[in-house]
């Protein structure tokens, strides 16, 4: 896709969401460290009930590290997957302390070191808490952006470098909550709302291959 053509779709799709934002609430690097280690398969609205109370409680890393891992569990059952996002939560939290004095660092290879931060996670903190120029690619952006032509890619992390290609730099960070939008509210993955997309008529891959 021509940068004019990205342009096109970034122009079109600021339009149809002029609201467009992170929808996980957090407050400060360590809270967005959290929120988005919870948010693996599971939506924004039930990681935000649940962090509400969480952070509530224990607002910070050293405050995690006194909890066992089947005191956590319960506390973010509702999050699934909680065995593993609670083992990784305490040890990226006692990490944190032993490491960082208690500070979320703010390096994507730092970042990646901690347990169950993988390219995703280390993007959104990068982004969202530290003002970083990435876009992070989680399953709405992997499916919408290969999709309509913006990338052509097998794999998250080959998906965000060419979006990083394609998107010009202070743009990029938008760019993600645009096609995280876009891909919950009509590019579905089993059944796209074509009818009502702004791409269809010449923007889109997806509608010019007929499928």
């Amino acid at each position: 896709m021509s940068r004019t053509d990205v342009m096109r779709v970034l122009d079109a799709l600021g339009a149809l969401y002029p609201e467009a934002r992170a929808e996980l609430n957090f407050s400060n690097p360590f809270e967005t460290l959290i929120a988005t280690i919870l948010s693996a398969q599971c939506t924004d609205k039930r990681v935000n009930q649940v962090t509400e109370v969480l952070f509530a409680r224990y607002p910070d890393a050293q405050a995690f590290t006194a909890l066992t891992q089947e005191e956590l569990e319960p506390q973010i059952k509702e999050c699934g997957l909680y065995h593993a996002k609670a083992k990784n939560i305490l040890l990226t939290c006692r990490e944190l302390v032993e490491r960082y004095g208690g500070r979320v660092p703010d390096t994507r290879e730092e970042l990646m070191r901690l347990p169950g931060v993988g390219q995703k996670t280390a993007g959104v903190v990068l982004m969202a808490a530290f003002g970083g120029d990435e876009i992070p690619v989680d399953t709405h952006v992997f499916r919408v952006a290969n999709r309509i032509g913006l990338a052509h890619a097998d794999t998250p992390e080959k998906t965000e470098v060419q979006l990083t290609e394609a998107i010009p730099a202070g743009q990029r960070g938008h760019a993600h909550h645009l096609l995280i939008w876009h891909g919950r509210r009509c590019c579905a993955a089993r059944k796209p709302a074509c009818e009502r997309c702004p791409l269809k008529d010449g923007l889109c891959e997806y509608v010019k291959n007929g499928q």
